[in-house]
């Protein structure tokens, strides 16, 4: 299989996604996902250059908030088990509940800031 590296397209998706507060090793991997139908855990590991804990983890993440499905693949022989990883929902939808996400966050921060001026003298 060719590597294929990161576009800068990729890397300033994934600037902001860390900017966003989505952990780094969560961040490659929707960059990486984002145009793909299914892809396994060692195609993360080797094209969006993550080590193996790290795509465990951002998989534990992206399927708590329901963004991925997990399937087992068979495999021959020993060694550690093969998943399959699909995008459970349009990436747009994704980036909506992201921008959503932030939305509220910026509204709590104006409520706050509005609270605290009423103390102004």
């Amino acid at each position: 299989m060719i590597e294929m590296p990161l576009t800068d397209d990729d890397k300033h998706l994934i600037r902001i996604l860390i900017l966003s507060d989505i952990p780094r090793s969560v961040a490659y991997t929707l960059a990486f996902m984002r145009d793909k139908d299914e892809v396994t855990s060692v195609q993360i590991e080797r094209e969006a250059g993550l080590r193996q804990p790290e795509v465990s983890i951002s998989m534990q993440w992206l399927r708590r908030r329901g963004w991925v499905n997990k399937r087992n693949i068979k495999k021959e022989g020993k060694g550690r088990p093969v998943h399959g990883y699909k995008l459970s929902e349009n990436f747009s939808d994704i980036l909506n509940e992201i921008i959503a996400d932030l939305e509220n966050r910026i509204d709590e921060i104006r409520d706050k800031i509005s609270q605290l001026k009423r103390f102004i003298r």
